[in-house]
């Protein structure tokens, strides 16, 4: 475990270094600037956000709405004058959100498509950072792999088709997490002061996701240890408007997160409502553990798939909070993790299991 080339964790005595498990970064970043490597970049966030908003758009309308999205369209109705019940109600998590879509529905009504087109909006640009991080952490490619991977997640389509804040707080996780790797190379305020507007973006979406800040806090201490403090001050100011405005609610007895128990039934359920179908929980798992000997690169976005889902089933031990929508901000680390995998393949075999991907992703779209 002492080589560089098979460290899986890092030591954290050296912590300090700047490479703690010597990766050559300035080849990688020379590579990028080679001629044609813009036009990749380039493909690696719009590929994946065009496919992300088609398969998003495609039959938006044709079902109707649920009992949340029902009450999504109460909030977006109700007259402004009962704003502080949307802060003060039993599930804050809905609050900002409702907020935000009583001034959409102000702009353009309130019907079935315009409710949902945040939504869809809001997942295509998420699915634009998943390539564009991807990218950022290893290649263009990599890039371009892993946001294909997330636009065909059926998941992907159907929060995208829902008038609810969860595609919100999964746009709010790729843009933190997005921001967060330049910041470790350079915490200086220009690239926190972002990190720290989309922590508080995250909150006011679905406070449970704030859970990532745990896999983010677990990345600063194993590679940047000396930007600690900068990282903790960054997160004290997002997370100062996230309290102010939920905390009225909070002391009236207001929840943050509703979901169950963490039962064997409930959790052998997860990763199927999670990604949409079970098997593509398990072809996702098998390609993050090949990914892993890319070190650095890919502990950043295992320790966001993985530290979070921990924490919340700690919580869960408390409160009833574990649901697939409370761990949908971490789908995204999955498909980076996968496109990291694909990477490193060869050809034909990258493609032959992004087809498979694809393949499970359609069949579950198939009516029964």
């Amino acid at each position: 475990m002492m080589d560089a080339d098979t460290m899986v964790l890092p030591r954290l005595g050296d912590a300090v270094a700047e490479d703690p498990w010597g990766e050559d970064r300035p080849r990688r970043v020379a590579a990028r600037a080679a001629p044609g490597v813009l036009r990749w970049r380039i493909a690696a966030w719009l590929v994946p956000a065009v496919l992300t908003g088609v398969l998003g758009a495609a039959r938006i309308t044709a079902s109707g709405p649920g009992a949340g999205e029902l009450a999504t369209r109460r909030a977006a109705t109700s007259p402004w004058r009962g704003i502080g019940v949307a802060l003060t109600g039993d599930d804050l998590a809905l609050g900002p959100y409702h907020l935000l879509v009583r001034g959409w529905a102000a702009l353009f009504g309130a019907s079935d498509l315009a409710l949902r087109v945040p939504s869809l909006l809001a997942m295509a640009g998420a699915a634009a950072l998943v390539g564009a991080l991807a990218a950022r952490i290893a290649t263009p490619a990599t890039g371009l792999l892993a946001g294909v991977i997330f636009a065909v997640l059926p998941t992907s389509a159907r929060y995208a088709q829902e008038a609810q804040p969860y595609a919100l707080a999964v746009f709010a996780a790729v843009l933190a997490t997005w921001l967060l790797v330049p910041a470790l190379d350079r915490p200086c305020p220009r690239r926190l002061v972002p990190y720290a507007g989309a922590v508080a973006l995250l909150g006011m979406c679905q406070p449970v996701a704030l859970l990532l800040l745990a896999g983010h806090g677990w990345a600063v201490l194993a590679f940047r240890r000396r930007g600690a403090i900068r990282w903790l001050a960054a997160v004290t100011l997002g997370l100062l408007p996230v309290a102010a405005l939920l905390a009225p609610g909070l002391s009236d007895g207001g929840r943050l997160a509703s979901g169950a128990r963490p039962g064997a039934a409930v959790l052998a359920a997860t990763p199927g409502d999670l990604f949409g179908v079970a098997a593509l929980a398990g072809v996702l798992a098998g390609l993050a553990l090949f990914s892993l000997p890319l070190r650095y690169a890919a502990a950043i976005c295992t320790a966001w798939a993985l530290v979070p889902a921990l924490g919340l089933l700690a919580l869960a031990q408390a409160v009833p909070v574990w649901s697939a929508e409370n761990l949908l901000f971490t789908v995204p680390a999955w498909a980076v993790l996968g496109g990291v995998a694909l990477s490193r393949a060869r050809a034909a075999g990258a493609l032959a299991v992004l087809g498979l991907v694809a393949l499970l992703a359609v069949a579950d779209r198939l009516p029964v």
